[in-house]
């Protein structure tokens, strides 16, 4: 090596090489002079000829428009093109013939490069095959009337023949911060771009032509409808284009492949037709994209429905796009994608797992417009679990983007438990059973709210368990039936099981659906139930229970379960009971019916009958809470019950003075009260108001206390200890402990007692008692009521007071009788 280079340096230093050189110097000096020397003659030949150049240019621009150019001045660039001539137009205006309607300037540019074949110029001929247009502003315009800037080239002559594209088109255009306008008010279009750079050299073929042109532009406006909105609104749009023209269709193709729109990179191809009368065109896009950046990239009247959706990961989405630029409306959008395997985020929760197949179109009928009406969103074989619940829409069609509609088919199977992923525990819980869902729905969307709903089909449940919390109620081994039809939800085999009782239930809703989402105050649930065994107080407790204020506490889900309580808690139930065997504390009756109602948060009961203690008792009533406590208020009418076995079972009121064995007889009473009932079902004591009529046949007191105290000493000849009554009737007036005895007659076979005054559970009774001595126990032969109640009184009648003194019932004389 060392050798080689050592061998070079005597080379280099030879005389031979030394010549060489010098003669290479010579050469490129030759070469340099001689481009400086063409130039300074172009440019002496420019400078002299400037006036005729100049004349040559505005005359091949004026031959092919009918418009009005203005050039401020012209410049011959020095070198730039060589050998070819630069030329430099600084403020360029091109108006057309109508600038004086519309106001609109073609172009407007501080600044553009022409480049002209020079050995044509020295023939005569102006050809340009560069143009380099800069800080420009190019506006296209359509008014509504129809007038267009754009008539400003020339009509050829009939029969003159065309000259060779080479000859008389451009081969390269640059574009640097050009702002181009097409505005086409009559299709209500406008196209608004910001090009940064643009790079364009043209190849020719006859009359054909192609390029590899490189764009780099913001896209401030791309609207084929300016009512709806620009796609690509404030984008970055950058990539080469290639781009084709065929003269035979009058057309320009355009494909791309990774072309930058924003930060996503698109596959396009397009046509666009150049005819004067019809543009049609025709645009093909395909991506893998985010959902919420394809969505920035469309017009707002699509975005902002789409923008209350989102998938986690890129989609593929195929887009097309047809139109006519000089008609007006919207163009044809269709839009395509498969989702696989994604996490859809809905205005109600999250669905995974979620698989799809999506076409948009807004030309659903053709021939009746692209238009929101004419616009639907397909989605066929679309599955995925909302929490954990899978389901599945065979097909699901969105229509009409003014008024929305909904239809499809939705089917699910699942286990019952994974419901709770929906609902908080405190409010519903579910385990076992299963799950069948198969419905067709159809309903109206109003701002992403459902609105009308139709559903048609069946939902089944079998063997399933579920907890109702705010009032304490399981429902066990559970098969529910619920068949959606048009104008009805009917609700069959639900089984309540609690404790004691156990129940079926079958129901009814009219109009359930559009009640539910619009108007559930309105909602009427109408349950038929039927029960073996029902335990009244413990249905009352379940009715009054208060655990339900733990569900109105935030909800850590989702809204559902307090929507779903709300439609619960605002709707109206009316309950259609049955019950072979029933009780209340000890009152046990039989055949029991109602009808109760729920409504506002009380309840009602109305034409309520059963069989109890020998007799039949019918009752209407309602219950209404107050704070912690439910104000009672019932109607009752008892028919021939045996009152011994009447007052075991009601506790004999809490009188102590006596004991239901020391009455015998059939009551028949009418009482109106009202009171209070606790959390529970209890009556809260010495809470009960109200009136009360009631009639004792065939009657007897045995070992009644009060009497035979009166009797031992008033009596002692008769049989106190065992009286027997013709007739026991009376008033009474119930104020807590307090009962007010109006008329209370007994007529006997032992003594006839008149009884007037107040009578207390607990302390401050004050009864007063007249009580004739002379014996009736013949008086029942007598068959005249007038002569029967005329003798009544006769001989010596005593008027003795029944007060309280210590808790205990003492009798004295009544000093101050009438």
């Amino acid at each position: 090596m060392n050798q080689f280079w050592q061998g070079a340096r005597t080379y280099f230093n030879t005389a031979s090489f030394k010549k060489v050189s010098k003669r290479i110097g010579f050469f490129f000096a030759g070469v340099v002079a001689l481009i400086l020397i063409s130039s300074a003659v172009v440019a002496l030949y420019f400078n002299t000829n400037k006036e005729e150049i100049v004349t040559q240019i505005n005359a091949k621009i004026n031959e092919n428009i009918t418009g009005t150019i203005h050039i401020g001045d012209i410049k011959y660039k020095f070198l730039k093109g060589f050998p070819n001539m630069t030329l430099a137009l600084s403020q360029v205006e091109l108006k057309d013939s109508l600038w004086v309607f519309h106001k609109r300037t073609l172009l407007k540019a501080q600044q553009i490069e022409i480049r002209i074949d020079l050995w044509d110029l020295v023939s005569n001929e102006i050809n340009i095959n560069k143009i380099e247009i800069q800080q420009a502003t190019l506006h296209l315009f359509k008014g509504k009337n129809g007038i267009v800037n754009t008539h400003i080239f020339r009509a050829k002559p009939k029969g003159e023949k065309t000259k060779s594209a080479t000859t008389s088109t451009f081969d390269e255009v640059i574009m640097d911060q050009v702002h181009f306008i097409s505005e086409n008010q009559m299709g209500n279009k406008l196209f608004d771009f910001d090009i940064l750079a643009l790079r364009s050299k043209i190849a020719f073929k006859d009359e054909n032509w192609q390029t590899n042109l490189y764009l780099k532009t913001l896209a401030k406006s791309m609207a084929f409808n300016t009512k709806r909105g620009s796609f690509i609104k404030n984008s970055m749009v950058e990539g080469v284009l290639k781009v084709d023209f065929s003269n035979a269709k009058n057309q320009i193709s355009v494909s791309t492949t990774n072309f930058g729109i924003g930060p996503e990179f698109f596959d396009i191809k397009a046509h666009f037709s150049l005819d004067a009368n019809k543009s049609p065109f025709d645009i093909a896009i395909k991506t893998s994209i985010l959902w919420r950046e394809a969505s920035a990239l469309l017009s707002a009247n699509i975005s902002a429905k789409i923008n209350q959706f989102d998938l986690k990961n890129p989609i593929n989405v195929s887009c097309s796009i047809i139109g006519d630029m000089n008609a007006k409306g919207d163009p044809e959008i269709i839009v395509k994608t498969n989702i696989r395997d994604n996490e859809l985020k809905i205005p109600d929760g999250i669905i995974t797992d979620c698989t799809f197949d999506a076409t948009f179109t807004n030309q659903y009928k053709k021939g009746a417009g692209c238009n929101d009406v004419n616009s639907t969103i397909t989605l066929t074989d679309f599955s995925g679990k909302y929490k954990t619940i899978p389901f599945k829409i065979p097909i699901g069609i969105i229509s009409n983007f003014e008024k929305t509609t909904a239809a499809g088919s939705f089917k699910s199977d699942f286990n019952v438990s994974r419901l709770n992923e929906i609902v908080t525990k405190d409010f519903i819980h579910f385990s076992d059973g299963q799950a069948k869902v198969n419905l067709e729905f159809k309903f109206d969307i109003l701002d992403l709210k459902i609105q009308q709903p139709l559903f048609t089909g069946n939902v089944d449940v079998k063997n399933a368990t579920v907890n109702y919390g705010p009032r304490n109620l399981t429902f066990v081994k559970t098969d529910i039936e619920l068949d959606f039809t048009e104008e009805a939800l009917l609700i069959k085999k639900i089984n309540f099981k609690d404790r004691k009782n156990k129940v079926f239930m079958e129901g009814k809703i009219d109009n359930f659906l559009t009640l539910y989402y619009e108007n559930p105050e309105k909602m009427i649930v109408n349950w038929d139930i039927y029960a073996p065994f029902l335990d009244i107080k413990q249905f009352v407790g379940i009715i009054t229970n208060s655990g339900q204020k733990a569900t109105k506490k935030k909800n850590t889900k989702d809204d559902f379960s307090s929507e779903l309580y709300a439609v619960i808690d605002k709707c109206q139930v009316v309950l259609n009971l049955k019950a072979d065997q029933m009780v209340y504390s000890k009152l046990e009756a039989t055949n029991a019916k109602a009808t109760i109602l729920l409504v506002n948060n009380q309840l009602i009961v109305k034409n309520g009958w059963v069989q109890s203690s020998g007799g039949t008792i019918s009752f209407d009533g309602k219950l209404v809470p107050k704070d912690d406590l439910f104000f009672l208020q019932s109607n009752t009418q008892i028919n021939r019950v045996d009152i011994a076995r009447f007052l075991t079972s009601l506790n004999n009121f809490g009188i102590q003075s006596f004991q239901p064995k020391n009455i015998k007889g059939f009551l028949s009473a009418s009482t109106s009260v009202q009171g209070t009932l606790l959390s529970g079902g209890q009556l809260k004591i010495n809470s009960l108001a109200g009136s009360a009529k009631f009639k004792i046949d065939q009657g007897a007191l045995i070992d009644f206390e009060p009497i035979t105290a009166i009797g031992k000493y008033a009596f002692p000849f008769r049989d106190v200890n065992n009286i027997v009554f013709r007739n026991l009737s009376g008033n009474f007036d119930i104020n807590g402990a307090l009962v007010g005895v109006k008329d209370l007659k007994v007529s006997s076979n032992v003594l006839n007692l008149d009884v007037n005054g107040v009578y207390s559970f607990g302390r401050g009774t004050n009864l007063a008692l007249t009580t004739p001595l002379r014996n009736p126990k013949k008086d029942e032969l007598i068959t005249d009521k007038v002569e029967r109640a005329e003798k009544r009184n006769k001989g010596i009648v005593l008027h003795l007071l029944a007060v309280d003194e210590e808790g205990k019932i003492k009798i004295r004389w009544d000093k101050n009788h009438e």
